[in-house]
């Protein structure tokens, strides 16, 4: 998840100026908020708080992968990065996904 965070933040330094508070802030917001709500939700005691906070997680990873199609459809990104970013997503979720499954 981390890494994933990294590479969107990369990804998006040469996104145009005018996208900087429009997609480049939610597209980093959004990938931070899938690391963040993990850990946040770790730190609970209680399952049900736990659980609501890996559902925001998963949610959040859902909006990245999305902002992450948009930007590449619109040329922000290029094929490669784009590829890089989807798979790493698409494990993260896998993951997320199992763990959900056990509550």
């Amino acid at each position: 998840m981390d890494e994933l965070a990294h590479l969107v933040y990369a990804c998006s330094r040469n996104f145009p100026r005018e996208e900087l508070f429009g997609l480049t802030s939610q597209l980093r917001r959004a990938a931070l908020s899938i690391i963040l709500n993990y850990i946040e939700g770790y730190a609970r005691i209680k399952d049900k708080v736990h659980k609501n906070f890996l559902e925001i997680s998963y949610g959040s990873l859902k909006e990245t992968q999305y902002l992450l199609e948009f930007s590449n459809r619109e040329k922000y990104i290029s094929e490669a990065d784009y590829k890089n970013t989807s798979k790493l997503a698409d494990d993260i979720g896998a993951m997320l996904w199992g763990i959900l499954r056990k509550f």
